[in-house]
Parts: C-alpha cells; structure tokens; sequence
C-alpha cells in the first residue's frame, strides 16, 4: 500500500519535473537571450564612452603638443632677433623688419617691443609709447628673472592695460652685449589667439578648451561648440619656462543611452528586418523585370537610332572582320548587312586601284596604330566610286577591354563639290586680282612701251633713209653704219617683247607647277613690273642678291604675284615720305641656320603696321585700303606656304616694315602634288 502510494507520488512528481525542465530551458534561453540584449548594449556604451575620453586625451595631448611646438617656432624667432641686437649685427630697421614679419606671420602675438636697459621703447610693432613700467606686475616680474638667469621666461598671465585689457602672457629675452645688459625683448601673446590660432576647429567645435593657473582658475577659454557637460573631461599641463599653466577640456557630447525596451525594441527590430527583406526581394524583383523592360526599349531604341542615321557605322574585331554594319552603310554602298558581316579583308566596297592603301591601313589597324581621321575612295556594288570621310576608333567593351575598331563613315561627294567649286572661284579670284593689278600699272606700261617703240621707229626710219640715198647715190651706203642702227632697233623690240610677256604670263591663268629656278632668274623677270609702279611714286629700288644661292623649286608666276604684291605696298607705304627716303630694297640671303633654304626681304621706309593692324594682316578680306579687296597679301602666304615656306613681317628699326618670306631648297622640297595645287587655289 505504501509502497503503491509511494510509487504514484513519484511518478507524479517526475513528469512534472521533466515538463519543467521543458519549459524551463525556452525561458533560460529567453533569459540568456534578453541578458544579452541588455549586455550588449551596455558593454557598447561603455566601450563607447572609453573610447570618447581616450580620444579626448589624445585629441588634448595633441592640442597641448601643438602649442608647445608653435611657442618653439616663437621662442627660436625672438632668440634669433635677440642674438642679432647683442651682436649688433641689425639696425633698428631690420630689428623692425624682423619683429613685424614674425607677427604678421604667427596672429597669437599680439605685440614685439625691444626696451633698452632703462626700460624705455627702442622698437616695437605697433605705436603705442609704452614702456616697460607701463607693462603688468606679473610681467615686470618675469623681466627681472630673465635678466638675472639670462634666460628668457614667460610671466604669469595678466590683464594688460596697454592691451585694452585682454589676458596675455608676455615672453621676455633678455639682451646682452657681452656681459653688459643692453635691455629686454619682450613678446606679448594673446591666451584667446592662442586658442583661436592653435587650437583646429573640428576639436573647438565638439570640446570647450580653457587655459588654467595652477589653481584651475579659468584665464581664457573657448567653446565655440557650446559649453560642455562634464561627462568627458582632461586636465593637461603645459609647462613654459617660468610658468605653468593648464589646458583643460570639457567635451559637449553627453553619456550615450541605452535604447528604451529593448526586447520590444529588438522584436520590432527582427520583424522590421524581416519586413524589410521580403520588401527588398519583391523591390529586386521589380527591378529585375523593369531593367529588362528598359534594357529591351533601349535595345529597340538605339536600334531604331542607329537605322535612322545617314552616317555609316562599321564595327570590326581585332582581326580586321566585320562585325556590324549599319543600313546606312549598306545604302551607301550597295551591298546588303548579311553579305557583309563576318567578311574580313579584302572588302567589296574595296577599289581595286586603291588596294595598296587599303591593305597598308588594314596594317596599321591591326598593329593598333589606327589615324582617328582620313579619307579614301569606296566602291559602290554598281562599280561608282566616291569619297568618304572616315572616323576610325578604339571599340571598348563594359570591362575596359578593347574588342575591336568602330568607323564612322560620311560620304563627303557633296561636300567635294563644294569645295571644288571654291577652288574654282578662288582661281579666278587670283586672276583677278593679278587683272586689277595690271590695270593699275596700264598706263605706266603704255608709256613704257612708247619709249621703245619710238626708239625702233627712230632706228628704222634713219635705217630707211640710208637705204633711200644708196637708191639715189649708188656706192654711198656705209653697211657698218646701218648695222648699230639694226641692233638697237632688235634690242629695244626685245625690251618690250619682254615687257608684253611678262604681262602675259602674270595674268595668264594655269595651273600651278615647280621647276628649278634661281632667285636671280625670279627678282630678273619681275623687276620690269615693279619699275613701272616705282617710277610713278618716285620710288628708287635697290637690290642684293647674295652670290652662290641654291637653286629653289618654284612656281615663277605665283612668286612673281607675291613679289608684286609685296612690292606695290611697299611703295604704297611711302608716298607720303620725303622723296629722298623713298628707296625700296630686296635682298635675298641664305637662311642662317637651314643653309639650303633662301631667305627674300622686302624693305621699305614708309609708316609701318600698327598692332592693331598687325593681328589682322593676313586675314582674309581685310584691308586697310578703301579700294582693297583685303586678299593681297592672304594670298601671298598662301602661295608662299605652297612652297613650303612662311611669310612673315618685321618693324623697319629706320622706320617702315620688312616683309620676310622663305623658300626651301630642293632637298626640303617635293614636286607640288594635286592636293597641295588644290590647297593653293582656294581648297
């Protein structure tokens, strides 16, 4: 019975255990759960608050180790100054000099006096008459220590009638000469530019920082941050020679708190998080399926963009295959995409004559020296060729990884037209400009001719009348009479045959060509036209051919069109100079540092170009004439630079300009090619 009962107690108490301990377990973990909960962010704000104060002692350390290194800087300055004065080595003004510097340069002095041995003012940085009497007890004081110790002292801070009553610490060096005492040097600091100068504003901002005596009564402080609150505090000394004062800062930052409830806290917390990461994967979801949207729209976008484009656009791999063209492209040159992409070299748009240059840039592509701009000539699928403006550069993909080459390609025929067309208006632009120069000089060239014309007219008529009297006395012709007569009637008919020639060459159109010439042969043949304008301005011309020049490769008449041009307002220049000051010179002389090239110059006295003027000279359609055209002389440097040469000018030192231009001898030189008598005709 006893037994029985015995037995059902302990059955009864033994499940009831057994389903404590079941419950029991959940709740320690709860509890471990919740212990930690509370400890963690305790032990945090502990640790944070220790890290608070140690940085505040650093960041207070640092400040102190501030100020003792830039009152260094100081103290080595005025001990410098000071040898200076004992040595006698700076006057008066260089000791003024010296002190003014220092304090515009370090803003916590407020003030540098020298005091002679009675204590009166020798030097100071400002014009206040004080004297060393007039100065703080404290700092009195601290004078007489550094003279008997000879070693310089700071005082004890005090308020400085002479400084409107600002708390300053005054530094005092004694001066000696020898063993005598020749005075005292004595620099004032400000304590509130001690801490606005050396203190930074990030520490100022979070920390109030005040200077304290040794009995922690405040001297100065500054809390721009606001007052602090006594949580974080740090008392640092700084140690000066003959004081010691205290830097003691209070931070503005308070203890940190522990979140209120925390377990409700980190419940809303887990449910939040749990929220929040169901809302993040439906979000990236969304996203997903809008970046494909976008990216399908941008796709069909860029591809609606790049059919619409009337530029030709050619991708090609590293080994010179097509990848992609545009249906631009394949319009421009007749051949479908499908027979185009995948290709590799040589192309179907090649021309065959033009296969050389192709495969040589097919060349510098693949070796990675591609020229980002040229042009060439394509091929239509019909056999057409035509011009294209190709823009060629690096493909790159996501990854920074060059994949290939991508051309732009324009058909420029339109634009060659063009271009033509202004070749052509400038051609006759040229002729007529060298027409208008000929009927300027017309006149004067009709009364050129006359004089020989008149003279064979002479000669012949004389030879006549020989001629008649052996008719009439047979035996009475003289043959070596009749002969000078002839020869001066041939030379004066060569002298205006030539004349007529070279009026006819000048004005002759045609296309531009360089033959081998002396620059003899060339000031020879246009001299004839320059007389005849001289001569009507009553201008001398005076020439100098250096002897032994290299032969040039030039085109006669357009370096005669630039000698004339040159030379007419050159003597334009002059008309309104005396007379005998009217004296025109070309010169022609090897370069000085490129002996195979020519240098010709041609000189006059007139007025001068201006500045203004000269900025302008060569643009085209300027002119400073009211009858001008202003294409002058834009033309003669571009003739100019057609041989490869450069045409500039010069102030006269005698008064007048000096026009200077080059012209490279056959070894600088190369036959004109189509493109260059394009470039010189106005392309």
């Amino acid at each position: 019975m006893f037994s029985r009962k015995f037995r059902q107690k302990f059955n009864f108490v033994f499940p009831t255990r057994r389903q404590a301990w079941r419950w029991l377990l959940p709740i320690l973990l709860v509890f471990v759960f919740l212990s930690t909960l509370l400890w963690l962010p305790w032990q945090t704000q502990r640790m944070e608050a220790n890290e608070r104060q140690e940085q505040l002692i650093a960041d207070t350390l640092w400040v102190e180790q501030t100020i003792q290194f830039q009152l260094s800087r100081d103290d080595e300055s005025l001990r410098l100054i000071a040898t200076e004065i004992g040595t006698g080595s700076s006057s008066t003004k260089r000791v003024r000099d010296r002190i003014t510097t220092l304090i515009r340069n370090n803003h916590e002095i407020s003030r540098i006096a020298q005091f002679d041995a009675d204590g009166n003012v020798v030097v100071s940085t400002d014009d206040a008459p004080v004297s060393l009497r007039d100065y703080p007890v404290e700092s009195i004081i601290a004078a007489d220590d550094a003279r008997k110790s000879r070693a310089p002292r700071y005082s004890n801070p005090a308020r400085a009638q002479h400084m409107s009553g600002a708390m300053t610490l005054d530094y005092h060096v004694p001066l000696f000469r020898g063993d005598e005492y020749i005075g005292d040097l004595a620099a004032s600091y400000s304590l509130a530019n001690i801490l606005s100068e050396m203190v930074p504003w990030w520490f100022a901002q979070d920390n109030e920082i005040a200077i304290t005596d040794q009995d922690d009564n405040v001297l100065e402080a500054r809390a721009a941050g606001g007052s602090g609150r006594g949580v974080y505090t740090h008392r640092r000394p700084l140690e000066l020679p003959g004081v010691t004062l205290a830097l003691r800062t209070n931070s503005v930052k308070g203890e940190p708190k522990l979140l209120p409830s925390l377990l409700v806290a980190s419940v809303i917390a887990l449910s939040l998080g749990l929220l929040w990461s169901l809302y993040a994967l439906w979000r990236d979801i969304n996203r997903r399926l809008a970046a494909e949207g976008a990216l399908r729209q941008q796709v069909a976008f860029r591809t609606a963009m790049e059919n619409s484009l009337m530029t030709g656009l050619r991708a090609r791999d590293l080994n010179g295959r097509i990848t992609y063209v545009n249906p631009a492209f394949c319009e421009m040159v007749g051949i479908p995409a499908e027979k185009l992409v995948g290709r590799s070299p040589p192309m179907p748009y090649w021309a065959p004559e033009s296969m050389n240059e192709y495969q040589q840039r097919l060349s510098q592509v693949l070796a990675g020296q591609v020229t980002p701009q040229f042009e060439t000539v394509f091929q239509r699928s019909s056999g057409e060729r035509f011009p294209v403006l190709i823009f060629e550069s690096p493909l790159v993909d996501d990854t920074g990884k060059q994949t290939g080459w991508m051309g732009s390609i324009l058909d420029i025929s339109d634009r060659k037209q063009v271009e033509d067309l202004n070749r052509r208006q400038q051609e006759k632009l040229q002729a007529s400009a060298r027409l208008a120069t000929m009927g300027e000089i017309a006149s004067t060239l009709a009364h050129e001719l006359n004089q020989p014309l008149a003279a064979i007219s002479s000669y012949t008529t004389g030879a006549l009348n020989m001629i008649n009297n052996h008719a009439a006395q047979p035996g009475s012709l003289d043959l070596e009479l009749l002969k000078p007569a002839l020869e001066k009637a041939g030379a004066q008919a060569q002298r205006a045959g030539h004349i007529i020639r070279s009026v006819h060459t000048f004005v002759k159109r045609r296309e531009p060509s360089r033959e081998p010439m002396t620059v003899t042969e060339l000031i020879d043949s246009v001299i004839p036209l320059i007389e005849l304008q001289a001569q009507q301005c009553f201008v001398a011309i005076n020439t100098r051919i250096e002897p032994d020049l290299p032969v040039v490769l030039a085109d006669r008449v357009m370096l005669e069109q630039v000698m004339l041009n040159l030379t007419r307002n050159a003597i334009e220049s002059m008309q309104s100079i005396p007379p005998e000051r009217r004296i025109l010179r070309i010169t022609a002389e090897r370069h000085a540092a490129q002996p195979q090239t020519v240098v010709i110059s041609v000189i006059d006295n007139g007025h001068g170009i201006s500045a203004e003027v000269a900025e302008r000279l060569f643009s085209p359609f300027f002119s400073t004439k009211a009858e001008g055209m202003g294409m002058g002389l834009n033309i003669c440097r571009t003739a100019v630079e057609f041989h490869g040469g450069t045409l500039v000018h010069a102030d006269n030192p005698g008064g007048g300009t000096i026009f200077r231009f080059s012209l490279p001898g056959p070894v600088d030189s190369t036959v004109p090619s189509a493109a260059d008598s394009a470039i010189i005709n106005g392309k």
